[in-house]
């Protein structure tokens, strides 16, 4: 499970031209899965995007989680975070989940999220869309649970 991660003063997604998701304070989490993916990379994922510290104390430093300072989450599925571009100018997308697969997990993962006291705003699974960020620092970090069939590695 891949996770491209900003840190923002504020986010929102549309569909269609309507705005179906908007956040303030919080993190736009870009959320792709993997094939072998399951249940145990959702929610560690969905632990590590909860208290990772990259919100600033009174000094400046990253010592704060989302959950301690309070923010919402945008989360978007992003299958595209599995794209190969190894090999000719055309991505594959042979190692993302299926659509089907994929939609429970993103749903699980966001279920997650606000079951643990998150406010959670998300895209549409699918659906094209427009994602609108201000993105705070900026603060950008890749994160990657390894699934346990081992097709990728882990960078968490």
């Amino acid at each position: 499970m891949r996770a491209l991660v900003q840190r923002v003063k504020n986010a929102q997604v549309a569909v269609a031209g309507q705005v179906i998701g908007r956040i303030g304070k919080g993190l736009s989490v870009f959320l792709g899965v993997g094939k072998g993916d399951g249940r145990g990379e959702v929610l560690t994922m969905a632990e590590k995007v909860r208290h990772l510290r990259i919100f600033e104390n009174e000094s400046g430093r990253f010592d704060r989680s989302l959950v301690e300072v309070g923010g919402e989450a945008l989360v978007v599925s992003q299958f595209t975070l599995y794209g190969d571009c190894r090999k000719g100018r055309r991505p594959s997308f042979t190692d993302a989940a299926s659509p089907d697969e994929a939609s429970r997990l993103y749903d699980l993962f966001v279920r997650d999220l606000a079951e643990k006291g998150v406010r959670v705003a998300t895209g549409r699974f699918g659906e094209r869309m427009e994602v609108t960020l201000v993105n705070d620092g900026p603060v950008t970090l890749w994160l990657e649970v390894l699934s346990s069939e081992g097709s990728s590695p882990s960078r968490t």
